[in-house]
């Protein structure tokens, strides 16, 4: 099977997340690994599985996943499965990354694609969410934001990158 990875990723974190879902797919399938300013939405049909990755901005989707999303073929005959990565925790995860699950979703609905799913995980945020954070936009005493700073840098982990193993291995069984 045909299998794209692609992603959009300015600190790493995504990028990490697609390299390990591509490892995973490349073992039995004929898999290619691409940034998303390096394709258009016509590019999906050639594939009959997509994976596509964003990291969360604004609680939703980054831009130009957005438009890879905005741009979909009606009715194509790939899959589509997303993946995510965000700064927030489990506890505020739909407060602040809660949009990014429903662009794939709103996007493979409207253009009757099939959509196997999401898979998401903390990463490392980038310096102006870190700033920003620190400068009051986080509902977070000093000690807490300490201890989130602490743990979020950890992200993704090599638990988080097992999960996304996992996720992948559960989509093709899906297919099978």
């Amino acid at each position: 099977m045909k299998v794209l990875v692609a992603y959009y990723s300015e600190t790493g974190n995504t990028e990490k997340v697609a390299r390990t879902i591509h490892e995973e797919l490349s073992k039995k399938h004929e898999s290619l690994l691409e940034e998303v300013k390096k394709i258009t939405a016509n590019d999906l049909s050639n594939y009959a599985l997509v994976f596509l990755g964003s990291p969360c901005h604004m609680s939703d989707v980054a831009a130009p996943v957005k438009r890879i999303l905005g741009d979909l073929p009606h009715s194509p005959r790939f899959r589509l499965a997303g993946f995510f990565t965000h700064a927030a925790t489990m506890d505020t995860i739909y407060k602040y990354a809660g949009k990014c699950t429903t662009s794939f979703e709103k996007a493979c609905k409207e253009k009757e694609v099939a959509f196997t799913g999401c898979y998401s995980c903390q990463g490392n945020p980038s310096p102006q969410l870190s700033k920003s954070m620190k400068e009051g936009g986080a509902p977070l005493s000093d000690a807490e934001l300490k201890d989130y700073f602490e743990d979020v840098r950890k992200h993704p982990s090599p638990e988080d990158l097992q999960q996304a193993k996992e996720f992948a291995k559960k989509i093709l069984r899906e297919l099978s």
